[in-house]
Formats: C-alpha cells, structure tokens, sequence
C-alpha cells in the first residue's frame, strides 16, 4: 500500500513539474530573446553613426619592427645531413 501511494504521488510531482517548465521556460527564452535583440540593437545604432568631424579612431596599432636592418638579409634554418 505505501509503494502504490509512494508512486501516486511520484507520478503527480512530476506532472505537476513538468506543467510548470511548460509555462515558466517560454517567458525564460522570451526574455533572453528580447536583451539579444535590445543589445542587437543597440551595436548597430553605434555602428552607423558617423564619427565627428575632426576625430581620429585607431582601430589597429601595427607591431614595432625588428631591430634588425632589412639590409643584413633574411636567416634560413637549416639542419646539417651527415
């Protein structure tokens, strides 16, 4: 008699779980789906504005050169063959 009422009520806690993921996930992903789209939004309001007049952005600063001359030429790894 205990099982039968140990699974009864197993069986109603899971039905009762899996009807409240039904309605809670969906307004979960909703919300997600909105701040994607919120700061979707946002990055391509910033990406078409024009920047003012008279400004400079840098976008890449290149590496510093080696402190080697391009006039001692270029090295070339070997291995001698005996």
């Amino acid at each position: 008699m205990e099982f039968i009422r140990f699974l009864f009520i197993a069986i109603l806690v899971l039905y009762i779980i899996r009807a409240l993921v039904r309605l809670v996930l969906p307004m979960l992903f909703q919300s997600v789906v909105n701040k994607a789209q919120e700061q979707h939004g946002r990055q391509q309001y910033r990406s078409t504005q024009a920047p003012p007049v008279g400004k400079i952005k840098i976008d890449h600063i290149p590496e510093k050169k080696s402190s080697i001359p391009d006039s001692e030429g270029d090295f070339i790894d070997y291995e001698e063959i005996k």
